[in-house]
């Protein structure tokens, strides 16, 4: 039989057939034997054959993935941690306060994506809680994704229309991202209001959020349109890119870096003849982002 794992429990997956119906299923223990640097070789979005027994069902193999996304395992810096497989999208929800997404996590989750040509949706909840100097900058981060054709939101999950946020998940499969306590789990109810998903609260002394979400699952919001709720995560670590590497995917730089001087060697610190840094210097390229990028080539711990 083959079928779509929709829900990962880290030792169970519910997997839905072809006929709609969930079998709940464990994993074939030589599918861990083959090398896979993954702490989850299987996960939610993922195509996988497998064979029933009795009630329940084991999985022997996984389909071939048109991609997936994955950041550094947090307790295994050798081994990553695939979020899902096989999406239409990634959909970071951030906030500026209660608690406070860094630009460096945002950063750092577009390139995980663009890494795998996955495109990327940026929403920024909780406007209601902004100060108009909060609400200005908000204003400005929303410009600068855009301009990088990234489509960016904001709004209350609480008080406001999602209508536009529906639009943007029509006939897709979208993975949900971001930090505990930055109102996915609302955004979601308000989406999908007979989904009914817990939601928790803001630690006074922390300004953290408290993990509601517990495992990665996939529900469908209609026949062609499907979401994927993931735990919060606390951090974002790149997986597999060299420094050289880093740069193709802050899009950009992808045209500008080939006027470098030493284009195929340019890490854009202090090179001369660098058309990376001119373009900071000139605002062609955002200096905000353009410290993330030197973030990430330094290998610097700003993972949250």
């Amino acid at each position: 039989m083959k079928g779509t794992v929709v829900k990962s429990t880290g030792s169970w997956y519910e997997v839905r057939v072809d006929t709609g119906k969930t079998i709940n299923c464990r994993m074939k223990g030589k599918i861990r034997l083959e090398g896979i640097k993954e702490t989850n070789p299987v996960a939610v979005g993922d195509f996988v054959e497998l064979d029933e027994e009795g009630t329940n069902g084991v999985i022997h193999s996984i389909l071939p993935r048109k991609n997936h996304l994955l950041r550094q395992a947090v307790k295994k810096s050798s081994h990553s941690q695939i979020l899902a497989a096989n999406i239409d999208q990634a959909m970071l929800v951030v906030t500026l306060k209660q608690p406070r997404t860094s630009m460096g996590f945002i950063d750092r989750f577009i390139i995980s994506a663009e890494a795998y040509g996955i495109p990327q949706v940026i929403i920024f909840n909780k406007e209601d809680l902004l100060s108009d100097e909060e609400k200005e900058e908000t204003h400005e981060l929303v410009k600068l994704y855009q301009s990088l054709g990234i489509p960016s939101v904001r709004i209350s999950a609480l008080t406001d229309s999602i209508d536009k946020i529906r639009q943007l998940l029509n006939d897709k499969v979208t993975l949900m991202a971001g930090h505990s306590g930055v109102g996915k789990s609302t955004l979601l109810n308000k989406i999908a209001p007979h989904l009914d998903r817990a939601t928790g609260s803001i630690s006074d002394f922390s300004q953290k959020g408290t993990h509601t979400t517990t495992f990665a699952e996939m529900f469908s919001l209609d026949e062609t349109t499907s979401i994927i709720d993931t735990p919060g995560v606390k951090e974002w670590g790149l997986v597999d890119m060299t420094p050289q590497e880093i740069s193709d995917y802050f899009v950009e730089m992808r045209e500008i870096r080939l006027n470098c001087k030493f284009s195929s060697k340019c890490l854009h610190l202090q090179e001369p003849g660098c058309a990376v840094r001119q373009a900071v210097e000139e605002d062609r390229i955002s200096e905000s982002r353009f410290n993330s990028y030197l973030s990430m080539v330094a290998g610097e711990d700003n993972r949250k």
